[in-house]
């Protein structure tokens, strides 16, 4: 049983405990049909109008313009304040450039979700941010290496030769790539010589996110 919190409707308790278990298996948040399935809510007014409470009360941030422009604010309240000047951008899992990878396997839980600090004087916006660790080296050649976090502003879709975090629906697998889509096809192009492009068909796609940044740790 869901616990029902001040201020929140038994139903609002429902779609946001639905919420919190769709990102710890995906690496984005659900649809407003997804919310509605998920529910079993009549029909998606009756979430919309639900999720306006929710981003009312502090308990997720929406972007109305983008499909799944969901994050949970939840966890964010029990952190230590982050510095003047800094944003904290949450690390959602990895993603591969390599070999697509299966649904982000080690996404992190809302209670022990991984963050990063980060100026907001580097960023050109600070929106609908998340990072994602890579796995792979299928993106060398754009100075992305295996074992970076790279920073990805939530959007889906994408302009022509961006890199994007892409999701591959029939796989449903992910991939860190290049955007370049050609007729009823997209190409997602690696940045490393000895790799070959993935072709799949355009409606088997959606972009997750856009790169805005990469951090590179040293030991």
């Amino acid at each position: 049983m869901v616990p029902q919190t001040r201020n929140m409707s038994d139903r609002q308790s429902k779609m946001l405990e639905f919420i919190r278990g769709f990102l710890k298996d995906h690496p984005y948040p659900p649809s407003v049909r997804e919310i509605q399935l998920g529910c079993a809510i009549s029909s998606t007014s009756v979430v919309d109008y639900n999720l306006h409470i929710l981003r009312r009360e502090g308990y997720i941030k929406r972007s109305p313009d983008i499909s799944r422009g969901i994050e949970l604010l939840e966890h964010n309240k029990s952190r230590s304040p982050i510095a003047p000047g800094s944003i904290s951008i949450p690390i959602l899992g990895a993603i591969a450039a390599g070999e697509p990878l299966m649904a982000f396997p080690d996404t992190a839980t809302d209670d022990a979700a991984e963050t990063i600090d980060f100026p907001t004087s580097m960023l050109r916006q600070t929106e609908s941010l998340f990072a994602l660790k890579v796995k792979g080296q299928s993106m060398i050649e754009d100075l992305i290496d295996d074992g970076d976090i790279v920073l990805f502003q939530r959007r889906d879709t994408a302009q022509t030769g961006e890199m994007v975090a892409a999701w591959l629906k029939e796989r449903q697998e992910a991939t860190l790539k290049r955007f370049f889509p050609e007729g009823d096809k997209v190409r997602l192009q690696p940045a490393n010589s000895s790799m070959s492009p993935i072709y799949v068909d355009a409606s088997d796609v959606e972009v997750q996110g856009v790169v805005v940044g990469v951090i590179r740790m040293y030991n």
